[in-house]
């Protein structure tokens, strides 16, 4: 029989794009995936973008111990040596190679460990939407940030390479891909002599792509000629900008590329060409001789620019890095935090407000125990739609009826 495996990931898009890629090679290896529960071997690609996101892989770790033959740690919390993962548990194996490394390092894990495949499987997808990860790592470390060291620099998938993998997604039901990268922007094709502008355009052509959604994208990398092709179909209207701070000093101090100003200037320029756009943003509360005006100049500046909802992370020192031994008081990061998040929630009530009375496109992704279909609208809000779960992975018109208290829109099918 062949071993089974189980698998999850902590972190972002790129980490769920490399844990889809990873299932993938041990299902062409033979190895069976678990249909409920934990296989004989489970993989966590565990994150470390804060201290709260390395105890919840450990943490994860040793809940898998219970039921487990072997743990194997990937991602960015297995390369960071301060993760303290190893020597938690003997069946425990830090895996600790690069991302496009990391299968092949897992498969010579589990043969060294007696683990065997069979015949080759599928596996089930994890989300409906697919995510397309066309670059990794980052050349341009900022003050905080652990991702260059645990990543690497940066690198590119050829273009053919890319659009071979869209029209395989396309080709086992995909309809939508979300493109990612750890720093997207700087995406480079030297032999073909193309940049991300000129991928998303090849990449638009994909036959059978309906929708294609930009994950991430540095403020400093939203060029005009970028924004041009994603004003076009069958890229949907909404941009996630990280923003970090609203103080010119702070993002100075921070190693950012970019003047508040700046960002205002390129949300603004987002929307003369995509009027129905919904921005969303990344926010670090608390960061080192963060003063008040500081905080005050951040909310300001989001509420000026009308963000459709924030990510907000308090600070967290990273180790390595230049701000490593500076911290803020807990409770100050706290209300800071809790102030933005109250930002957050109003900014994003006011958004999908807009929705009520609307007709969006929904890409149905599950069902609900009442048989309503769940899913994502073109501008990335979430949807509740009623009668609409018998059309799994299917996009639909709804018109929205209500905000839920989850902040879901409540929808209908429209004809």
């Amino acid at each position: 029989m062949p071993t089974t495996f189980s698998a999850e990931f902590l972190g972002c898009k790129v980490s769920h794009t490399d844990l889809v890629g990873l299932r993938e090679r041990l299902a062409d290896a033979g190895y069976a995936e678990a249909a409920n529960g934990t296989g004989q071997v489970h993989v966590v690609n565990g994150c470390c973008v804060t201290a709260e996101a390395v105890a919840k892989t450990r943490q994860s770790v040793r809940r898998a111990l219970a039921d487990a033959d072997h743990v194997l740690v990937t991602g960015c919390a297995a390369r960071l040596d301060a993760a303290g993962l190893d020597g938690i548990d003997p069946r425990v194996h830090v895996v600790r190679e690069a991302s496009e490394a990391t299968p092949a390092a897992v498969l010579g894990t589990l043969a060294g460990l007696g683990c065997a495949g069979g015949e080759r499987a599928g596996i089930a997808p994890l989300r409906r939407r697919m995510f397309l990860k066309v670059q990794d790592g980052c050349s341009f470390p900022c003050a905080y940030c652990v991702i260059p060291e645990v990543r690497g620099p940066t690198r590119s998938r050829p273009v053919g390479e890319v659009l071979a993998e869209a029209e395989r997604r396309v080709r086992q039901g995909h309809l939508e891909v979300v493109v990612t990268g750890v720093n997207v922007g700087l995406y480079r094709d030297r032999s073909a002599g193309l940049d991300l502008t000129g991928l998303l355009a090849r990449l638009a052509g994909v036959e059978g792509l309906e929708r294609v959604r930009l994950s991430s994208i540095e403020p400093n990398h939203l060029t005009d000629d970028l924004l041009d092709v994603l004003a076009r179909a069958p890229y949907l209207p909404h941009l996630h900008v990280p923003l970090q701070t609203g103080s010119d000093r702070l993002l100075r101090g921070m190693r950012r590329r970019y003047a508040a100003a700046d960002y205002a200037a390129r949300i603004r320029a987002a929307r003369a060409r995509m009027p129905q756009v919904a921005v969303t943003a990344d926010l670090i509360a608390g960061l080192p001789g963060e003063t008040e005006d500081d905080h005050r100049a951040t909310l300001a500046l989001v509420a000026e620019l009308g963000l459709a909802r924030l990510h907000v992370f308090p600070y967290s020192p990273r180790p390595g890095t230049p701000t490593a031994g500076d911290d803020t008081d807990p409770a100050v990061k706290r209300r800071r935090a809790a102030e933005l998040r109250a930002l957050s929630d109003r900014l994003m009530r006011a958004h999908r407000a807009r929705l009520v009375g609307a007709v969006d496109r929904v890409l149905v992704e599950q069902a609900d125990a009442d048989g309503a279909g769940l899913g994502q609208g073109r501008d990335g809000t979430p949807w509740r739609v009623a009668g609409a779960g018998e059309l799994l992975g299917r996009v639909v018109p709804a018109r929205g009826t209500a905000i839920l208290g989850d902040g879901r829109i409540s929808g209908e099918v429209t004809a």
